[in-house]
């Protein structure tokens, strides 16, 4: 009788934890870690968004580790919000940007409402969001340029999205996803009739400590 084949029992399987669902909560940790690793040069801007696009395609716990092992993890600092967002409030009422036969300009350093319209009439609009302070997440801009123009620019790290057309004119929006899903996000709606409406980033310009920003100017 050969004990050494007796003595050996089969080994049961081991849980398969990496065949785990992977939840919103999982893929938004790990969308964290890279984005500390982003800012701290550990991934360049072609590493980090590929790895996040992989993040969000991710179904399972295995598929998400793979993506974070050669970085360290991430350490939270609950006592530094990234953003200050006010509490949930009524609309108000939106600003309006006129320019006919004129231009009007909104820049520096301001407090962007929900909603803003401008409206351009052989004139020119131009709205700078890049000094900006977002009291809350999401901002509509609804934008329309007959004869005219309306120049749209914002940082960087935020969202922009848009929806629009031109008649013998151009409506361009400039998509952008913030790697921070916790960012603003700036919609712009509208149309151009033989005109101009234009949205995109200004190269170089980011939202930096918004928290101190936003509590030292509103306090």
């Amino acid at each position: 009788m050969d004990l050494d084949k007796h003595s050996q029992k089969p080994v049961a399987p081991a849980e398969p934890g990496d065949a785990i669902r992977a939840s919103d909560a999982d893929r938004d940790r790990i969308a964290d870690i890279l984005r500390d690793a982003l800012a701290e040069g550990r991934l360049d801007a072609e590493e980090h968004s590929e790895r996040i696009d992989a993040v969000y395609r991710a179904k399972t716990l295995g598929e998400l580790e793979p993506l974070v092992r050669d970085l360290p993890a991430t350490r939270k600092r609950p006592d530094s919000p990234a953003y200050a967002y006010g509490p949930d409030e009524p609309a108000g009422p939106a600003e309006n940007l006129v320019a006919v036969f004129s231009s009007s300009t909104r820049k520096g350093r301001w407090r962007v409402g929900r909603r803003t319209n401008a409206f351009s009439l052989f004139g020119s609009v131009e709205i700078d969001l890049t000094e900006a302070l977002f009291g809350q997440r999401l901002t509509v801009i609804n934008a329309t340029a007959i004869f005219g123009n309306v120049e749209i620019r914002v940082p960087e790290n935020i969202s922009l999205r848009g929806s629009g057309t031109g008649f013998f004119g151009n409506f361009d929006v400039l998509t952008l996803e913030a790697a921070d899903p916790e960012a603003p996000v700036v919609v712009v709606n509208g149309y151009s009739v033989f005109g101009n409406v234009e949205a995109k980033p200004k190269r170089g310009r980011f939202i930096a400590d918004l928290h101190d920003r936003l509590r030292k100017h509103l306090g």
